[in-house]
């Protein structure tokens, strides 16, 4: 079946940032999850090159409208190739090719009669590029002008019951709803005809029956989704891919999306696209991420220090998709280190490397039907996965992912292969064979299911799994329990996910950060200073003797229950065990760092000869020991051997 989604073409105004990456990130994840449905999916994106500030823009820095565009599209480009985007087609407004489209688009109009020509006196917002009204320029913040000129004019007004039609006849065509009903309330307040020429404007495409005439910017700019397949060329659609099953959008530019784009192909007699998706806003800082605030953040950066898995992650799980969402380095950083370093990195490294260290790096042939309640929660994971997916809400599809992860954390804990090891007797050999198997099948489908969010981690972690086919012929139809082969060579490999000390990252990124403002500044003509942030070396800390140190006891635990602590952000709530009659209750200030599901059977050090105290109403006795700079997040001090529970730190 096919399947051809889009993303906006971005407008060369401004170089590649976060908010770009966030649209075509979801693009590249929707053609990931298509794909395992089994479908053959290509994905769009472009540059929008033409207008009036494309213009300006190019003569303040001293070059032609053609010079301009080409370096700054080569710097979207740059950016989807480096972040791993699997784009099939980058249609550029400036190419011949697209010309065609457009002008053929307007000519089935116009043959139609829906185009007129007309003079028009109005406020023009130079920003959006659009005719506005009277109460739409008072709330402007850019510049407005009026302008006077003959312009050729799309009928729009004569659309508005047609489009209110189709919303009813196809209520799936705007999502999510909310954005849908904001649709109707505007269709259902009038449509005026729209200007879509302009003649004091010379960079953008000509009229065929006017040349004095360019294309006016929505006209042009949405004409590129057909430009992709050919339309208005001499082979058009080979592939037959149009209609567009998705427009992945802003939903700052969901009107022209899903009003004018189904009606200028309504009156050129042509099939309209299924749907339109539009997605809220990046906040950060409490605003809206925008130019002209000053606050943009770019992917590069991210990628240079937490990788593009790490912010891949936490723009899909972290923001419920189609909803405004808060951006956060700090977040960022805490999110990776929880769910990626301590949670999928962890099962990985300690499955793979008791399977290494045990049964000499091959698979263990378990005893039959061992997949106890592991096999039945994967395959039900494997469903509610893909349909979370396939209905755009990646944040439930994760949390799912998620929530296997912990239940096999929690398995091998309650199993304790470590302890296993050291049975004689072939029940317990038995038992370890199939701890051991269902921990490695568990993290086979977990790695098959989380590929189109983390392709490149699970790439790497399928590879050291030793599976064979390539990870990118997996289907969901074919993904099942029991499919890893026993005496499989695990090839081993690195620790995928290393944490991060969240101090030191963001200070790195935001140091990134800096340098490619500077980067991309010079790709627009202009020069920025950079301004990066000293860092001040850390006092000096005062000394104690041995006298005093040997007061401080401490002894290695086991944790065995973990939960977050209600109305504290920063607290959890433990139960270790330091081989004592009872395990010991420990309130610990590392909620932002762990998840409480990545600590159960994790070995701590805990300070053991502190006076009990309470902390919202619990008792604390004693304390998890865990390193991090000012201001960092905690790191767990842990133990390269198996230390014994309850021995004393020395």
């Amino acid at each position: 079946m096919k399947y051809y989604l889009t993303t906006p073409i971005y407008y060369v105004n401004a170089t590649p940032h976060i908010g770009h990456a966030y649209t075509t990130l979801v693009a590249d994840t929707v053609k990931r999850v298509r794909r395992m449905m089994g479908d053959d999916v290509y994905l769009c994106t472009g540059t929008d090159e033409h207008g009036q500030k494309v213009e300006r823009s190019a003569e303040k820095a001293g070059w032609t409208p053609k010079e301009f565009t080409d370096r700054v599209s080569g710097a979207f480009r740059a950016d989807w190739d480096e972040l791993g985007i699997d784009y099939d087609f980058f249609v550029r407004t400036t190419e011949e090719r697209h010309a065609k489209t457009v002008q053929w688009l307007f000519e089935r109009c116009q043959a139609n009669g829906f185009i007129k020509k007309d003079s028009y006196t109005g406020k023009y917002d130079v920003t959006s590029e659009a005719f506005i009204t009277d109460e739409e320029a008072d709330k402007i913040t850019g510049p407005v002008e009026v302008v006077t000129e003959e312009n050729y004019f799309f009928k729009l007004s004569e659309f508005q019951d047609r489009l209110l039609k189709f919303y009813e006849d196809n209520p799936d065509f705007i999502r999510p709803e909310s954005r849908r009903n904001e649709v109707i309330s505007f269709v259902k307040g009038g449509l005026k005809d729209l200007s879509i020429s302009r003649t004091t404007l010379k960079w953008g495409i000509p009229l065929p029956n006017d040349p004095e005439h360019v294309f006016y910017v929505w006209f042009d700019a949405l004409a590129n989704y057909m430009t992709a397949l050919g339309y208005g060329g001499d082979d058009a659609d080979p592939k037959k891919l149009w209609p567009a099953d998705v427009h992945i959008v802003g939903k700052e530019i969901l009107r022209f999306h899903a009003v004018y784009w189904p009606a200028f192909l309504m009156a050129a007699e042509l099939p309209l696209p299924k749907g339109v998706y539009a997605h809220g806003w990046l906040i950060f800082q409490d605003e809206k991420m925008s130019k002209t605030k000053g606050n943009i953040v770019r992917a590069r950066p991210i990628d240079k220090v937490v990788g593009i898995e790490g912010l891949r992650h936490y723009l899909l799980r972290e923001i419920v998709f189609g909803q405004d969402g808060n951006f956060s380095f700090e977040g960022l950083v805490q999110r990776y280190n929880a769910d990626l370093a301590n949670g999928l990195g962890n099962l990985a490294s300690r499955t793979l490397s008791m399977i290494h260290r045990y049964f000499d790096g091959a698979v263990p042939e378990p005893p039959a039907d061992s997949g106890g309640t592991l096999a039945p929660l994967a395959t039900e994971t494997i469903t509610t996965a893909r349909d979370h997916f396939t209905a755009f809400e990646f944040s439930k599809g994760v949390d799912a992912i998620w929530a296997l992860i912990g239940a096999v954390d929690k398995y091998l804990v309650e199993q304790k292969p470590w302890v296993l090891i050291k049975g004689e007797n072939e029940e317990t050999k038995g038992q370890l064979r199939a701890t051991l198997y269902n921990a490695a099948e568990v993290l086979r489908i977990v790695t098959a299911l989380v590929s189109p969010v983390l392709p490149k981690a699970a790439a790497e972690t399928w590879r050291q799994l030793g599976q064979e086919p390539d990870l990118k012929d997996v289907r969901y139809d074919a993904l099942a329990w029991g499919q890893l082969q026993p005496r499989t060579k695990l090839p081993g490999g690195d620790n995928i996910f290393p944490r991060l000390d969240v101090k030191l990252s963001v200070e790195k990124m935001l140091e990134l950060e800096q340098e490619a403002l500077k980067e991309q500044a010079e790709i627009m003509g202009k020069t920025v200073e950079p301004a990066t942030p000293l860092l001040e070396p850390p006092p000096e800390s005062e000394r104690i003797d041995i006298t005093d140190f040997i007061k401080v006891e401490m002894r290695v635990g086991v944790v065995k229950t973990a939960e977050k602590v209600k109305k504290a952000d920063k607290l959890l709530h433990l139960t270790v065990d330091i081989g004592e009659a009872e395990p010991r209750s420990i309130v610990a200030g590392i909620a932002t760092a762990y998840e409480p599901e990545s600590l159960i059977g994790r070995k701590v050090a805990i300070v053991s000869n502190l006076k009990p105290r309470k902390l919202r109403g619990l008792v604390s006795d004693g304390m998890v020991v865990a390193a991090s700079l000012e201001g960092g997040e905690p790191n767990l001090v842990s133990f390269l051997e198996d230390a014994p529970i309850g021995a004393r730190l020395s």
